[in-house]
């Protein structure tokens, strides 16, 4: 599995695409702006993208979404809570007409790749995170060092706390790939990240 990661858009989104390397299959993980930039990328490497899987709704992880979409075929995916049909003009994401949406437990099974869907809200409610192999995709629910703000429409610190707890409880260690800023191992934010810390002293 070849991880790269594009920030991408004015809040530098770190855009993922998550490729089998044996059958050049590959998802792309929240393609939140600059879709020529991803394409290339595809391009370039003879790609060929199965799916676009958005951690949550906000603009930034979501704006070339449909770009990627029509150029690839890609199927994109999210989950329910997060598609406002364009009735929350602060929240405008809607899920195109051949999208699927994923709730916890579900998974997208590529050729090589399998994405299992843990949701975490907080950050918003349709937050979730996509479990690939030894990786966590986190989105905007965990950061190094940091989590999530909730104090945005649909933010909520309590799900957010409990989100963060039920990762912190998963069994063994993950490379961490947050939607901003550092990766790091789900064993260091256990250990140091103080929003974890927090969350894992809940009863």
């Amino acid at each position: 599995m070849l991880i790269k990661t594009l920030p991408v858009g004015q809040l530098e989104t770190n855009c993922y695409i998550v490729t089998d390397e044996a059958s050049l299959c590959c998802a792309v993980i929240d393609p939140g702006d600059e879709s020529n930039t991803i394409l290339d990328y595809l391009e370039d490497n003879h790609l060929r993208c199965l799916a676009i899987l958005l951690t949550h709704g906000h603009y930034d992880h979501v704006g070339a979404a449909e770009a990627v979409a029509e150029e690839t075929g890609a199927t994109v995916y999210m989950h329910r809570a997060d598609d406002t049909h364009g009735e929350d003009p602060r929240r405008p994401y809607t899920l195109p007409e051949k999208g699927e949406y994923y709730g916890d437990g579900d998974a997208v099974e590529l050729p090589g790749l399998r994405f299992e869907v843990i949701a975490t809200p907080g950050h918003t409610p349709g937050g979730v995170t996509l479990r690939c192999g030894e990786a966590l995709f986190t989105g905007d629910t965990l950061f190094r060092g940091s989590c999530g703000r909730t104090d945005l429409p649909g933010g909520d610190m309590d799900e957010e706390l409990m989100s963060l707890k039920k990762l912190c409880e998963l069994p063994g260690d993950y490379e961490v790939y947050p939607g901003h800023m550092d990766s790091s191992t789900l064993e260091r934010e256990r250990s140091f990240n103080y929003y974890c810390r927090i969350a894992r002293a809940q009863a």
